[in-house]
């Protein structure tokens, strides 16, 4: 095989083995392009793309992670500050559309039509002032699919 080749090539003229090397330059290029440049290129244009989104992503992480750190180093409340901070939260956030019923270091609270938005902002101030965080939630979507109802549990500052 390797003898046949080598007598096919020998039997071109120069101009003929100029073309056929042209045309192999040309075959290889193309597949080095096709195979490793244009995905290269194209995955510097998404990652281009995507950089702002990465960065705001990262500014908000790091905003989080600021608060964390305010939150490990703020002072525990009294249980009987932090039973306080969380009725006010209750009150102020949910209003008549909650129950809070207090045993111990939990509240047990019952929601009705609680919007999604409420109760985002409850969980949050409950976790800045009462340091309580749910424990247990058994919550289902409303009918209209914007408001909450069931029940959560918090855990209350030991």
């Amino acid at each position: 095989m390797k003898a046949a080749r080598r007598a096919w090539w020998q039997g071109l003229a120069a101009r003929e083995r100029a073309l056929v090397g042209i045309a192999a330059l040309l075959v290889a290029g193309t597949l080095l392009w096709w195979l490793a440049i244009a995905p290269a290129l194209a995955a510097l244009r998404r990652a281009d793309a995507a950089l702002p989104v990465l960065d705001a992503q990262l500014q908000v992480l790091r905003a989080q992670q600021a608060r964390a750190e305010q939150l490990k180093l703020a002072p525990r409340p009294a249980p009987d500050e932090a039973r306080r901070a969380l009725e006010a939260a209750v009150r102020e956030r949910l209003g008549a559309a909650a129950q809070a019923v207090f045993a111990g270091e939990r509240a047990t609270l019952t929601l009705k039509g609680v919007s999604a938005n409420r109760l985002a902002e409850f969980l949050a101030q409950a976790r800045a002032n009462a340091r309580s965080l749910p424990l247990d939630a058994r919550l289902t979507r409303g009918a209209d699919g914007a408001s909450w109802s069931g029940t959560l549990v918090m855990g209350l500052a030991p």
